[in-house]
């Protein structure tokens, strides 16, 4: 019997590693779980001092002193998988911001050129009352289907798969935004928001990727891509 559970045990930890390492297959890590390499704030070379590697996850630190702004990583991506976990604080607010033009002389932030998946606290932060603004949403222009996010304090998974035009959001695994960038459709879309009148918003098709400083305790890890 007890080689029986013995083999059982062994077989259930073997597929769980398969099926862990078939889920990152492919992928880079972005975030080494130790250090800042690959990043640098919006508009400079360096990290601000507000975001630190701690813990095995990138934490904003609203209360730390020295500057923050958003993270942006060192490279550009095309068409990719990007896969990371983030949890909040109550009452914050963040975001996930792609296809930013990494030029803070021209665009005075990333969300300028950059489309975001919203972060957020939905009960406790204001935000949560607008449609279009919740965790999940396409920010200010695709609801969520649904809203699988987890209560304040947990981790929650998000994907950003964007091929070829074709967008697709996941919040712990279930997709609660598809659209089409780039069309009549989309520019349709775009006209009707709150970026109607920036000029370069959501047009570019290759750009960093941003994690936001909104002001808010937010933490970030197990941030990887793949490109497509």
């Amino acid at each position: 019997m007890k080689k029986q559970i013995f083999s059982a045990l062994t077989m259930t930890l073997l597929l769980s590693y398969g099926s862990a390492k078939s889920q990152t297959k492919g992928f880079t890590k972005l975030f080494d779980g130790k250090t800042t390499g690959g990043w640098h704030s919006y508009g400079k070379t360096t990290v601000g001092e507000k975001w630190k590697a701690e813990g095995g996850a990138l934490h904003f630190d609203p209360s730390a002193k020295g500057d923050g702004g958003d993270l942006v990583t060192d490279k550009a991506y095309s068409n990719f998988h990007l896969k990371l976990e983030w949890k909040v604080a109550p009452k914050s607010n963040s975001g996930i911001i792609f296809y930013v033009k990494d030029d803070a002389a021209k665009y005075g932030a990333t969300y300028f050129t950059g489309l975001e998946m919203q972060v957020l606290d939905n009960d406790g932060h204001p935000d949560g009352k607008i449609t279009k603004h919740r965790a999940g949403d396409l920010y200010d222009l695709i609801k969520s289907k649904s809203e699988p996010v987890k209560p304040v304090g947990q981790w929650n998974t998000a994907e950003v798969i964007s091929k070829d035009g074709k967008l697709e959001l996941k919040l712990n695994g279930v997709t609660t935004v598809s659209t089409t960038l780039w069309d009549d459709a989309w520019k349709a879309l775009v006209s009707k928001s709150k970026f109607a009148q920036w000029a370069d918003f959501g047009t570019f098709k290759s750009g960093k990727i941003a994690l936001q400083d909104h002001g808010d305790n937010v933490w970030y890890r197990n941030i990887m891509i793949k490109e497509l």
